[in-house]
């Protein structure tokens, strides 16, 4: 599978997953600000997200292949990868399964562990969502307020429309069936008898619940070598509350041991 992606910048390699529902555009911002002026970086469409192609299959070991099919694909050797939420758990599955492909790995706001199905609410309004009769995303938003009220959460979903003048108007870039279909391999835990024991930092956000304290012997579990570092004020969507505060725990991370050196 030829994921889609967005290049920034030069320099060693930076691959950025999103996570659920989301798009490589989600990281745009801080690829073209901040993480461009060190590293070649590659914002990636997870499969069934975004212009990446869709696919029945959808599970983390699919994804981490792909993630490794693109490496190889650009002959980038070994890569930092980050990932968030979603993202986060094929950074890790990827780490577990293809370690010397790996660089270091940095995971925002996600831990190893089952999580419950808390986006299958949302899930089921978009399903619901009759996109033909609505004119602009304004619109949709409206239509879409009763069931998800957090207009937030709407701009963040509504991101996934694509207009055609000469079709039917609005459709979903994501495969939506199939994410909707298999949302529980989204929730699955990630596990493995091998742990990744490169250089690994996960960053939480100080208002979220998804890293907590009875995460961390997990993490260590399965990432000896992990850093756990909280972002105060943010919450889930950490690159977005604080984008600055994110971006310093990243390059001082990916570049202390060029420091060092």
């Amino acid at each position: 599978m030829e994921l889609f992606y967005n290049q920034y910048g030069d320099g060693p390699p930076l691959i950025i997953l999103h996570g659920l529902l989301g798009a490589s555009g989600n990281w745009h911002t801080l690829s073209r600000t901040v993480f461009s002026e060190h590293f070649t970086v590659y914002t990636v469409d997870q499969r069934n997200h975004g212009r990446s192609p869709h696919s029945d299959t959808f599970t983390y070991a699919a994804m981490a292949d792909d993630l490794r099919a693109f490496i190889d694909r650009h002959d980038l050797g070994a890569a930092h990868v980050l990932g968030h939420s979603m993202g986060g758990k094929t950074a890790m599955q990827f780490a577990l399964t293809y370690p010397e492909r790996l660089d270091h790995l940095i995971v925002v706001d996600m831990a190893p562990r089952a999580y419950p199905p808390q986006h299958r609410p949302l899930l089921e309004a978009l399903q619901a969502l009759d996109l033909h009769p609505h004119q602009s995303r304004q619109d949709l938003s409206d239509a879409l307020a009763k069931d998800v009220p957090d207009r937030r959460v709407r701009q963040f979903v509504l991101k996934n429309l694509h207009y055609e003048r000469d079709a039917d108007g609005y459709s979903w870039l994501m495969n939506l069936d199939v994410i909707a279909e298999q949302y529980a391999n989204v929730n699955v835990a990630i596990d493995s008898d091998t742990p990744f024991h490169g250089p690994t930092r996960f960053l939480r956000g100080g208002q979220s619940d998804y890293v907590t304290h009875a995460d961390v012997a997990d993490i260590r579990r399965l990432f000896p070598e992990a850093e756990i570092v909280t972002i105060d004020g943010a919450a889930h969507w950490v690159h977005a509350d604080r984008p600055q505060a994110l971006a310093d725990a990243v390059v001082s991370f990916l570049r202390s041991d060029v420091r060092s050196a």
